[in-house]
């Protein structure tokens, strides 16, 4: 008996020592924004240091990109709530050092209750609200059985990966005001439409310096760690889920929850002037997007204009706005309709689809339609790059910010308000202005169609960039900038990422940028005739270049936030 004492004590001070040292090295109560960093043997960059840092940790212990980015994702779960999360869904884009290149589609699917009309009144019109907030708006989580379906190139057991996320939603994290400013302005929110307290709400403003403590998110994140999968899609949480929907009058049931799975998608691969450019295919919108974008500019020397230069800025609004008018119009789940992909991305077509772009002159989205062929807010972003040239490029979102704002009852972790990403009614604009058509309707078991793009770019078959974006609908536009402000303008990661950036979507028709764009050239634009508004930040880009002759990392996080880099 007095041995197996000892053994307990010997066993429970191993674990004590394993979580202070754990503690050290990540520094929740006392850790910096590092925003620009150069290493040789690893980097991470996400939208909060301490999951970046949790990230590095994993290199440090032997673990590759893919460890890295299961760390990064888990912890972000915990220190950034409003899109970090497990009640959500994503996509990964991964180029391993064999060769051998990933795109894993955990993005939500609607449940098996889920009706093409089910947010329409009696008069057949979308009630404002319904696929945005509490219960009905969530689709089935992909999160952590996207998570599971990476191990598999992953090095370091899970246990490992998932003990910092653990450790800071059970001992707590320093807020930063950032976070603050976000908790306060959805308290009313998050007591609206949640059915039991939250974390999240406290009787007392938030301010920089609190400390978010989750006991109920560590307990469920242990549930995940000692039962798998199993341990959110089975049992005890998947029970929490059920619950919770029914006192706040979901869907979701538990066949939804153990029925989903993971999709791993032939990535869209394409050339751009000896660059080949790897990203997400369907259900993401962006890479075929990004494909077309890219093909209709190739062909002019964007590059001789210059960065911000009237005549490349008008260019790119103009293929934006193609883009996004063939997304309307053809793009949803490849599993349900039928898209016509390859006379998308057809170089032809593209060149067809320029033929009424006039240089120096707005053009009109009453004019610029979808394609004809002869027949027929809130999300997150991390990249990591290893030492063995593994890169790793990953988008998750909640959609809003705070996703429903429902947190689930005894698991406490947010649900997303996905279903608002399918086509409500076709043509009615989402909750980031975007229409779609009947390719994008909702259906049981469908992927709503998603703007996530998760890009990396390769150099001779080495990755030299791996970068994404949050920002709704400004996604593909903010990566299709990076490119362009990399491979033609020649800007540093850190310039590349966080210079002004602009948005055009097709509809509403008008010229979207920051507030610290260019004045000269937003007054070119309205000379040629574009309607220009100035709006809020768009994007928070996380980018690593990877110098092919050094190897040396060159990784930069966003301005617009908490964004770090981290890495050895």
């Amino acid at each position: 008996m007095r041995f197996l004492i000892l053994m307990g004590l010997a066993v429970c001070c191993w674990h004590t020592t394993r979580a202070q040292r754990l503690t050290e090295q990540l520094r929740p109560y006392d850790y910096t924004i590092d925003k620009d960093i150069k290493v040789l043997h690893g980097a991470v960059v996400s939208a909060h240091p301490l999951a970046s840092r949790a990230g590095a940790i994993m290199l440090q212990q032997g673990g590759n990109a893919v460890d890295a980015a299961i760390a990064t994702q888990l912890a972000l779960a915990v220190v950034y709530p409003g899109a970090g999360n497990i009640g959500g869904g994503g996509f990964m884009v991964a180029h391993m050092s064999n060769g051998r290149n990933i795109a894993l589609d955990f993005r939500e699917t609607a449940p098996a209750k889920a009706s093409r009309d089910m947010y329409l009144d009696n008069t057949g019109q979308p009630v404002p609200g319904l696929s945005v907030d509490g219960h009905l708006a969530a689709g089935i989580p992909g999160t952590i059985a996207g998570l599971f379906a990476s191990m598999k190139y992953a090095k370091l057991p899970f246990s490992k990966l998932i003990a910092p996320a653990i450790l800071l939603a059970e001992k707590g994290f320093v807020i930063t005001a950032g976070e603050a400013d976000g908790l306060n302005a959805y308290k009313a929110d998050f007591e609206k439409l949640n059915t039991t307290k939250t974390a999240f709400v406290k009787d007392q403003p938030w301010k920089a310096g609190d400390t978010l403590v989750q006991k109920e998110l560590a307990h469920t994140l242990t549930l995940i760690r000692n039962n798998g999968a199993a341990g959110f899609y089975e049992g005890e949480t998947a029970r929490n889920i059920v619950a919770e929907m029914q006192r706040g009058k979901g869907i979701m049931t538990l066949a939804d929850l153990k029925n989903y799975k993971v999709r791993e998608r032939t990535p869209l691969t394409f050339n751009y002037k000896g660059y080949t450019i790897l990203t997400m295919p369907l259900p993401s919108s962006g890479g075929i997007c990004l494909q077309q974008m890219m093909g209709m500019v190739e062909n002019y020397p964007i590059s001789q204009w210059g960065f911000h230069s009237p005549k490349a800025v008008q260019l790119m609004i103009e293929v934006e706005r193609r883009a996004f008018a063939d997304r309307a119009q053809y793009m949803g789940d490849p599993d349900f309709v039928k898209v016509p992909v390859a006379k998308l991305t057809d170089k032809k077509y593209l060149a067809a689809r320029m033929q009424d772009f006039i240089p120096m002159k707005a053009g009109s989205s009453q004019d610029v339609k979808a394609g004809v062929f002869p027949e027929s807010t809130e999300t997150t972003h991390l990249s990591v790059i290893d030492a063995d040239g593994n890169a790793v490029s990953v988008t998750t979102t909640l959609n809003g910010h705070y996703g429903s704002r429902t947190v689930v009852g005894k698991a406490g972790f947010l649900l997303n308000n996905e279903m608002d990403d399918f086509s409500v009614k076709p043509g009615v604009p989402n909750m980031y202005g975007l229409v779609g058509n009947e390719a994008n309707a909702i259906a049981p078991g469908k992927r709503m169609l998603s703007s996530m793009t998760p890009t990396i770019v390769l150099e001779q078959k080495y990755p030299v960039y791996s970068f994404g974006t949050p920002g709704g609908s400004t996604i593909i536009t903010s990566v299709f900038q990076t490119l362009m402000n990399t491979l033609e303008f020649g800007l540093s990661p850190a310039d590349a990422i966080n210079k002004p950036k602009f948005h055009h979507q097709w509809l509403p028709d008008d010229v979207a940028v920051e507030q610290d764009f260019p004045d000269s050239t937003i007054q070119a634009l309205q000379d040629m005739g574009y309607k220009v508004v100035k709006r809020a930040k768009i994007g928070r880009t996380e980018i690593i270049k990877r110098a092919p002759a050094t190897r040396f990392l060159d990784a930069s996080g966003d301005k617009r936030g908490d964004d770090s880099a981290a890495g050895y």
